[in-house]
């Protein structure tokens, strides 16, 4: 009898080795489907086609050989698309084959989508449309270490709505940068220990961003962008610590009329000394996180949040939100099964790209009050977006 048990167990043990495997294989095999399956962006939701084009800004030397750099993205309204003109590549394919070997070839090929296969809505180097004398500009920042470009939905969407929106990856500070000549220069481990410096260097290159825009709108030499960017209506915004550099900018420069951190803790100066321009904080869901973790963050919020003047302020949370949807993964993660498995564990609590529409809808509806003048009740009208909270 003993036996006849030790059977039956040693029979169940197997079945389960066995079910294992065929689940495992099972999801081997769609993240492998997965990564080969091409993938759109999230649509433009504007008027307007978009344009796109990679600029790079040097300042001037300085004495120890050293001078800022910036590899500048710009999107911005363009003229109809014409029968000749295609979409852009989503990155240059230097820059992809940089950044596939910086991930790995394991990272690459199972965890991640196809770069390549990635289609986006953005003309390169189109004609800037001619429906409007001149465009708002806002300056757009990645989060920590993360490509500009990997926030291009966002990018795209404000830019169908009518704005020049400018974003930029720095040497050293960027994952990973190439040049136009094909240098490659990786991001120095490290550069995050101090995230308060970090922080005061990016709204610098904001601020610099800025100078070259105007240089731009003043002596374009393609002639695209001359006296067409109206540098009297600046915003910028950004996500995690690009939020935070969003926030700190608009303390420094007084060129920043409106801003948005998009679920960045805030950091530096202005947690003490707030801002006075029209701010959001659009963030995720943090209801489910200790308040060890979060307490000290919202506090700092509330710290500036309760100094502006009430009809300049906003703060709302997208029930479900996770911190990384907000970028262009929130639309690359589209495995039913991949997707199961993360809501399966509470990573994941709402579809990415609904996140995505959430987050582009406040974005471009934020910046038409305070640069364009549009009502406020466009920002107070969440129908259709049940998942919005609006934090008091």
């Amino acid at each position: 009898m003993r036996s006849l048990k030790n059977m039956g167990v040693i029979r169940l043990l197997r079945g389960l080795i066995l079910l294992a495997v065929i689940g495992f294989a099972v999801l081997l095999g769609s993240i492998c489907l997965d990564h080969a399956k091409k993938t759109t962006l999230f649509a433009p939701t504007g008027p307007f086609a978009v344009g796109r084009t990679i600029d790079v800004w040097r300042g001037e030397e300085h004495s120890d050989g050293t001078r800022r750099e910036l590899v500048a993205w710009i999107w911005y309204p363009a003229a109809p698309q014409q029968s000749s003109q295609t979409f852009d590549d989503y990155l240059p394919a230097p820059l992809r084959a940089a950044v596939d070997r910086q991930r790995g070839k394991a990272i690459s090929r199972f965890l991640t989508r196809d770069l390549s296969r990635v289609r986006m809505h953005s003309m390169r180097d189109a004609e800037l449309s001619p429906q409007q004398l001149s465009y708002p500009v806002v300056l757009m920042r990645a989060g920590l270490s993360g490509l500009v470009a990997g926030y291009s939905s966002l990018a795209e969407d404000l830019a169908s709505h009518g704005y020049v929106v400018v974003g930029f990856d720095a040497p050293y500070l960027t994952s990973v940068v190439v040049f136009p000549d094909g240098t490659v220069i990786a991001g120095t481990p490290g550069n995050d220990a101090d995230l308060v410096q970090l922080v005061r260097a990016w709204s610098a290159d904001a601020g610099f961003a800025l100078d070259q825009l105007e240089r731009l709108n003043e002596s374009d030499p393609s002639g695209r962008f001359l006296g067409r960017l109206d540098m009297t209506r600046v915003g910028v915004f950004g996500h995690s610590l690009g939020g935070a550099t969003a926030l700190q900018f608009c303390h420094d420069d007084s060129r920043c009329k409106a801003g948005i951190d998009v679920d960045g803790a805030p950091l530096g100066s202005v947690i003490a000394e707030g801002v006075t321009q029209p701010f959001m904080f659009l963030l995720s869901d943090h209801t489910r996180e200790p308040d060890a973790e979060t307490g000290p963050i919202h506090a700092n919020i509330r710290a500036i949040y309760d100094r502006l003047p009430g009809n300049r302020r906003w703060q709302i949370m997208i029930r479900g939100g996770n911190h990384y949807m907000f970028s262009d993964d929130g639309a690359m993660l589209k495995s039913p099964l991949i997707m199961r498995v993360l809501r399966t564990f509470g990573i994941v609590r709402i579809d990415g790209r609904r996140q995505i529409a959430v987050t582009t809808h406040f974005i471009s509806n934020f910046f038409d009050v305070y640069l364009r003048g549009a009502p406020a009740s466009d920002l107070t009208n969440r129908a259709g977006y049940p998942e919005v909270e609006y934090v008091h």
